[in-house]
């Protein structure tokens, strides 16, 4: 993959559950990491004492960061309203030259800072919440 700009990795959220998905407002930063858990099977006979790992055993799981600023009450609302109720939806990350990676995510914190100088800004994190898709474009 050559190198892309960061403005155009986007996240989207599914807001009605009827699969039209909205951009999430005023990200200025992002990032998208996937995780395999490994199962480790490694017992008295391991040739050498090396490390065994099951494969394909082990939870697998993905998490989203973003920070920037809430551009308008609706996007404000929209993530507020899915921390406080624990609302799990499908959430869209668009990594340029890659793909689109699809799934349920549930926002696991949002928090808010600002200087007196300066305007109200937001991080959020979201947590898999079921199998994901992957889409190469």
């Amino acid at each position: 993959m050559a190198a892309q700009k960061g403005k155009d990795l986007l996240l989207k959220v599914d807001t009605t559950g009827a699969g039209v998905y909205a951009t999430v407002a005023g990200l200025r930063s992002r990032t998208f990491g996937i995780n395999a858990d490994a199962v480790d099977i490694t017992h008295s006979e391991s040739a050498g004492q090396w490390r065994e790992l099951l494969s394909g055993a082990g939870a697998k799981s993905a998490r989203v960061t973003g920070a920037g600023v809430f551009k308008d009450a609706a996007s404000d609302a929209t993530v507020r309203d899915y921390m406080f109720n624990g609302t799990i939806r499908n959430w869209q990350i668009m990594v340029p030259d890659f793909g689109v990676i699809e799934g349920p995510f549930q926002v696991s914190s949002l928090d808010f800072s600002g200087r007196h100088d300066g305007e109200v800004a937001f991080e959020l994190t979201l947590e898999s919440a079921g199998a994901l898709t992957f889409t190469a474009i």
